[in-house]
């Protein structure tokens, strides 16, 4: 096999990700996102947040070098099939059971061995002979056990020539013990350097140095932060959880007449299986029997349980809140709405944004140099006169203060919790680059059929000449039995509220493009549009009001004709969808240019247009020239969101900066849309906006905290005005603040109930 074979084969692969242990930081994930990359031929990318790694290029035989690869990086390695999570939600409790456990005992022996430093550095006619040593006994279990994980993973990363966040932290614990013991073993600390930390700038006469105090608090606080963050972090990812959680472990399969409860996975496609009130649907069907009310609030947000019947569709993970159905299953296991649904998301959860890469490449560099800027600025003080214990806490806070963990989880943590809350709320968002998009988005253009009408048509208007209105339905439906057109399914329809009996039909014959003619009762009737009639000499001057009030209007019209004779004149039209206007006007409460795109006559996408209150209006257009008034729109230097549902909106949905395809469509436009919104609720396209726009503005905020922080608390520390305890807090409470703000997001409600901005 040639060179270019093989890469051809590994560029056909499919990704691979794995689940990866060990992270502590970002800096963690870029050195595990450089050792697959060494692989010939493979592009992976690490996402800190999620703990997974996105490998392109491997091809499934080399999955065992790449899992090697990352543990010989110092990090577990986890083949992510995708049928369950037991690995990493295990791998996680047990992180956070050990986190919660080392914090408890620390948290109890910092808080009296402070005390007592304090109070004997303060009052030293309370000092006891020793009091030194049972301050280092009870400081020995803090620094050594409690402070593992940061020296643990700092050794493992020495080992392989690196330093992380955990480097810093554990360096400053260990220089403050290391600092306290020679201290008390060889006596030269300064009782000015212990007064200034101890007292946090008081300055005590009679006060011994020792860093116990600090080398414990800083232990305690990092672990705080550290606990409270994976917690939060395990949190922002419970909503992709959630929705694997909505699937039915057990089904009841109608097998040879009899009921038998199987597993879900034995459910094959054509298997007939029945849903009790309560239960949850457990995969995707047709329902052929039965009748209820199914709740799909967990999966699409739409509050209101939704009346189903024979032949109804249903999707798996929903529920049956009041009846009984028999379903005929019509998609099983990863090929179910659900399933797609969950494998979206964890994909687009696992991606990173531009911003993150760069934000990657400054944590690689930020801990050497941080650790470089510790030791220039312990010289300097020292060189200036300050004592060396004072000089060096200053070199401690710098140590701590300016660990970046914040700058590392502010942009995938908001990714994680912004595509998770979308989902719930029915808005399948496939990565970061359609976040990153709806921020700048200007205008939106919306597809009219199928997207902001129905697509069936109805009957607005019945005109009949010289003979009673009911006869006129009555033969207009007796004609169109024959028919299985859309108008005339909709005339079928729109007769059914005024007559009970039909003609029956002679010599049915059907005109495409034009209606259909047919005998009843020794007549014959046409009905069709005007062409039709012209083409029988069928004078249309009676329907001539009729029919230009229809075609102002944008309506359709059906004319009806018995023996050569305008007997009626029907005006239909596409029924727009509840709440469409009122999604309308949340768009243009976004400040968002909406623009109305149709195939359809002027006439009729007007009409549309001033219903639903849209603005702009782009009518006649064929199916190949949307995505050519998308780009005149570019290039009027607009940023243009595309809202499409049929094949025919599938390049214009590619052309936009941002492509929306609603999940009633077909496969080629979701397949082209960066969003998909699975709620059949037209509120879902501005809540599709809103919640893109609350998670990049957060993601935005994070990063403004992050590097605010470091610039900011960096010169204040190495100006001598941090205590390190300080510093281990506010380092702590920077990461913990960045996650809580990314939490935030789950705030965000649908615009039909109101939004949390």
């Amino acid at each position: 096999m040639t060179i270019s074979d093989t890469r051809a084969r590994r560029t056909s692969a499919a990704p691979v990700e794995l689940d990866v242990s060990g992270m502590t930081c970002a800096a963690c994930a870029g050195r595990v996102e450089r050792a697959l990359n060494k692989l010939d031929g493979v592009t992976a990318s690490v996402n800190y947040a999620t703990e997974r790694a996105i490998i392109t290029g491997l091809p499934d035989s080399e999955v065992p070098t790449a899992i090697r690869q990352v543990e010989n990086a110092g990090y577990g390695a986890h083949l992510r099939d995708g049928s369950d999570d037991a690995w990493s939600a295990r791998a996680t409790e047990v992180r956070i059971s050990s986190l919660r456990r080392r914090l408890a005992v620390s948290a109890l022996l910092t808080v009296p061995l402070m005390d007592i430093t304090i109070v004997l550095a303060l009052v030293p006619g309370w000092r006891f002979p020793g009091w030194e040593w049972v301050c280092v006994l009870m400081a020995l279990p803090i620094v050594t056990w409690a402070a593992w994980p940061f020296h643990r993973a700092t050794l493992r990363n020495l080992r392989h020539g690196a330093v992380s966040m955990d480097t810093l932290v554990s360096l400053g614990i260990a220089a403050s013990f290391g600092w306290a013991i020679l201290t008390l073993l060889l006596g030269f600390g300064t009782t000015e350097a212990a007064g200034y930390w101890l007292g946090f700038g008081v300055t005590p006469a009679g006060a011994d140095s020792i860093y116990l105090d600090v080398a414990a608090g800083m232990t305690t606080f990092q672990l705080a932060g550290r606990y409270f963050e994976t917690r939060s972090r395990r949190k922002a990812g419970d909503v992709l959880g959630a929705l694997n959680a909505l699937a039915a472990t057990h089904v009841r399969v109608v097998r040879d007449g009899v009921e038998a409860i199987e597993p879900a996975t034995a459910l094959r496609i054509g298997d007939i299986f029945v849903v009790l009130p309560g239960e949850i649907i457990p995969a995707d069907g047709t329902v052929r029997a039965g009748t209820a009310a199914v709740d799909a609030s967990m999966m699409t947000g739409e509050p209101v349980p939704v009346p189903v019947g024979p032949g109804a569709s249903v999707t798996g993970g929903t529920i049956s809140t009041d009846g009984r159905l028999e379903v005929t299953t019509t998609s099983v296991g990863a090929n179910t709405q659900l399933a797609q649904m969950a494998a979206l998301t964890e994909q687009a959860q696992a991606r990173k944004a531009r911003v993150q890469n760069l934000v990657d490449r400054i944590v690689t560099w930020f801990v050497p140099a941080v650790i470089t800027l510790a030791i220039i600025v312990t010289v300097a003080w020292t060189l200036t006169g300050t004592p060396f214990a004072q000089a060096f806490g200053i070199g401690i806070s710098v140590l701590i203060i300016a660990c970046p963990c914040a700058l590392g989880l502010a942009t995938p943590t908001a990714l994680m919790v912004g595509i998770g809350r979308a989902a719930t709320l029915g808005i399948l968002i496939k990565g970061h680059d359609a976040l990153e998009a709806s921020g700048t988005i200007t205008t939106v253009v919306l597809d009219k059929t199928g997207t902001l009408t129905t697509g069936r048509m109805t009957v607005e208007t019945a005109t009949a000449f010289g003979i009673p209105e009911h006869e006129l339905w009555r033969l207009a439906a007796s004609v169109e039995q024959g028919s299985e057109h859309a108008i005339a399914r909709a005339i079928q329809d729109a007769a059914r509220a005024h007559v009970t009996d039909l003609h029956s039909l002679e010599d049915f014959t059907a005109l495409p493009g034009l209606g259909a003619t047919a005998r009843i009762a020794g007549s014959t009737l046409l009905i069709g549009n005007a062409d039709l009639l012209r083409e029988h000499d069928i004078d249309l001057t009676p329907a001539a009001t009729a029919l230009a009030d229809a075609h102002e209007q944008g309506h359709t019209v059906a004319l009806v004709a018995r023996d050569g004779h305008l007997i009626g004149l029907l005006a239909l039209a596409d029924t727009i969808k509840p709440g469409a206007a009122d999604a309308i006007s949340a768009l243009r409460a976004q400040d968002l240019t909406t623009v109305l795109l149709t195939g359809d006559s002027p006439a009729a996408g007007a009409r549309i247009a001033a219903e639903l209150g849209i603005e702009r209006v782009h009518a006649g257009v064929a199916p190949a020239q949307k995505a050519d008034v998308v780009r005149e729109l570019q290039a009027a230097g607009e940023k243009v969101a595309m809202v499409g549902d049929g094949i025919n909106d599938a390049v214009a949905l590619a052309t936009a900066d941002l492509g929306l395809a609603l999940v009633s469509g077909t496969d080629i436009a979701l397949k082209a849309a960066d969003i998909i919104l699975v709620r059949d609720d037209l509120h879902v396209i501005p809540d599709a906006i809103a919640i893109s726009r609350k998670t990049l503005r957060t993601i935005r905020t994070n990063l403004g905290w992050a590097f605010g922080y470091n610039i900011a608390a960096i010169p204040i520390a190495a100006a001598g005005l941090l205590n390190p305890l300080i510093a281990a807090a506010a380092m702590s409470l920077s990461s913990v603040l960045v996650v809580y703000n990314s939490l935030r997001i789950q705030r965000v409600r649908s615009t039909e109930t109101g939004s949390v901005r």
